[in-house]
């Protein structure tokens, strides 16, 4: 047993992960029935969920009450990196929607509650940064998680002697320890979930809303693929393809899968050790991407409201899409905050443009058919772009510093 433990462990994780996804796709068209093998999807996102709050917590702690001198200088790059970043996005989303105008087929209005506007989306923000850290935590409030853990890391910062810190750090090592042990099971739940999705939906979604799917996808792909590169690639004055391509591969596909971003915080915590960045700067702002860099989700939400005006008949001039693109933007940083995420955002921007509440419920309810593509490639994108930009903020001082770089 040890032997073949060992051999496993041995073998690239990417590898396992490929074989698991192959396995799971023929589980899903040959064996239908092997219902058992959606349990090791569901075990797998569930403890990466379960872990990933005390993760959060404990790590930020630390990491802010040890932090050295000079790291806020990278917290504000990579915040900045993370806005304009969603913001192109959300440009990106305005010119393919106007490339590719489309109508779609209207299905049965969803009965949540969506939030009016912009007002309402960041009081429901701000709620959740004052919540009962405890509650916080059992909830998996990431608002409320980050802000309580940064407060009490500055405290301790202030007051925590060398053998407290030493403490923190320890008990962040663990935590970190315990986290391996669960990404290793990575592949038994890639195969789960695949099993799941392909016995589930096959390929009926492209059936009536193909076109807005593609729009959606394509949109994303450009993103992903030209635009985040390009941004990354000015502050790093190099080619940042080999990076890209990495976070895609150690990240973009385990997210992909669990369509959390939440679950992929230790998935991307694990790879910014790989690239060797510095543990009290990532353990701050990959969950802090988790809540504000959200590409995906502002592509969506662009998208779907744009789709819902063209198929009302409304004229959406270039100064009222720009107006869009900076509502996106915000709505989708406080998407964490909302129940239902960036689709319950979507009649918040339908309301910017004239479209009826009810039209706007409609478009969501599409919304929900399309998701598992969908939300599948804007979890992605949004947990690998957090990676990519927390290491182009990095590597950005390491360069100014003389320091070798190598992706």
């Amino acid at each position: 047993m040890k032997n073949i433990i060992k051999r496993y462990m041995d073998t690239s994780l990417i590898l396992r992960i490929a074989i698991g996804l192959a396995v799971g796709i023929c589980l899903g068209l040959w064996a239908p029935k092997a219902s058992f093998v959606a349990v090791f999807g569901d075990v797998f996102v569930g403890a990466l969920k379960a872990i990933a709050p005390i993760l959060v917590f404990i790590l930020v702690i630390s990491s802010i009450a040890s932090a050295g001198a000079g790291i806020g200088k990278r917290f504000r790059t990579v915040i900045i990196l993370y806005m304009v970043s969603t913001f192109l996005a959300a440009v990106v989303a305005v010119i393919g929607s106007y490339l590719f105008k489309m109508t779609i087929p209207l299905t049965e209005a969803v009965e949540q509650a969506a939030p009016a506007g912009l007002g309402e989306v960041f009081k429901t923000l701000l709620n959740n940064m004052v919540s009962n850290p405890v509650t916080s935590l059992m909830n998996a409030n990431y608002v409320g998680i980050l802000t309580w853990a940064i407060v009490f890391g500055m405290a301790l910062r202030m007051v925590a002697n060398d053998t407290t810190k030493k403490v923190l750090t320890d008990l962040s090592a663990a935590v970190s320890k315990a986290v391996a042990w669960v990404i290793q099971l990575a592949p038994f739940g890639i195969m789960g979930l695949v099993f799941s999705s392909v016995n589930e939906y096959g390929l009926v979604i492209f059936k009536d809303y193909g076109k807005l799917l593609m729009v959606l996808v394509g949109c994303m792909l450009a993103v992903a693929l030209i635009v985040d590169p390009l941004i990354a690639g000015i502050c790093l004055k190099r080619n940042p393809y080999p990076l890209v391509f990495r976070c895609f591969k150690e990240s973009g596909i385990t997210a992909f899968f669990t369509r959390s971003s939440a679950a992929n915080i230790p998935v991307n915590m694990s790879l910014c050790e790989k690239l060797g960045l510095d543990k009290e700067y990532y353990s701050v702002s990959i969950p802090l991407g988790a809540t504000i860099n959200m590409d995906g989700a502002a592509i969506t939400i662009t998208v779907m409201s744009l789709a819902a005006a063209f198929s009302q008949g409304i004229e959406v001039n270039i100064m009222l899409a720009i107006l869009l693109s900076f509502v996106a933007t915000l709505g989708a940083c406080g998407a964490s905050g909302v129940a239902g995420g960036s689709l319950l955002l979507i009649p918040m921007a339908c309301s910017l443009l004239g479209v009826p509440q009810d039209i706007a419920m409609q478009v969501v309810g599409v919304g929900f058919i399309i998701g598992v593509v969908q939300d599948s490639l804007e979890t992605a994108i949004n947990s690998s772009g957090d990676v990519l930009f927390a290491a182009t903020a990095e590597y950005r001082e390491w360069i100014k510093e003389g320091k070798e770089v190598k992706f």
